[in-house]
């Protein structure tokens, strides 16, 4: 048997009928148009707003004060420590990011480095970093090293 235009069914359609209500009990959606009995959700015009909580303070209203401010300018970095830097180089020399990455102690090089000054150090480094805090700086340069900010 050939297809034919009065053979064809659709496979469903992509947009419901509306729901007439009101228009009697027949219909399914009569006496109380499918609003239940009584209550303020039955009312004309009844109902709340969106968002209203019964009179409890809302999420909306909830929310600022545990959301805080962020700062979307603010620059991340990666954070290094001297005894961290001293545990891979304890006999001194050259420390870059680069260099970090290779030891392990840094995933990767995308977040500008800072040295911070904890931990003692007592051997000859020469670091390379974006930043140093000042401890970082003092004791750096009294075991005998140098720094370099890298711009």
């Amino acid at each position: 048997m050939t297809m034919q235009n009065h053979t064809l069914s659709s496979a469903g359609s992509k947009t419901r009928k509306r729901k007439r209500i009101g228009r009697g009990d027949a219909s399914g959606n009569g006496s109380y148009s499918g609003k239940g009995m009584k209550g303020q959700k039955s009312r004309s015009g009844g109902g709340v707003r969106p968002g209203f909580e019964g009179g409890q303070l809302p999420l909306i209203k909830r929310l600022p004060s545990l959301r805080g401010f962020t700062n979307i300018f603010k620059t991340q970095y990666h954070a290094v420590n001297l005894d961290t830097i001293l545990k891979m180089y304890p006999n001194g020399g050259d420390v870059s990011p680069g260099t970090l990455v290779e030891t392990g102690v840094l995933k990767d090089q995308k977040l500008p480095l800072k040295v911070l000054g904890r931990g003692e150090i007592n051997v000859n480094l020469k670091v390379s970093a974006h930043k140093f805090t000042k401890s970082a700086k003092e004791k750096i340069e009294t075991a005998g090293g140098t720094i370099q900010v890298i711009e």
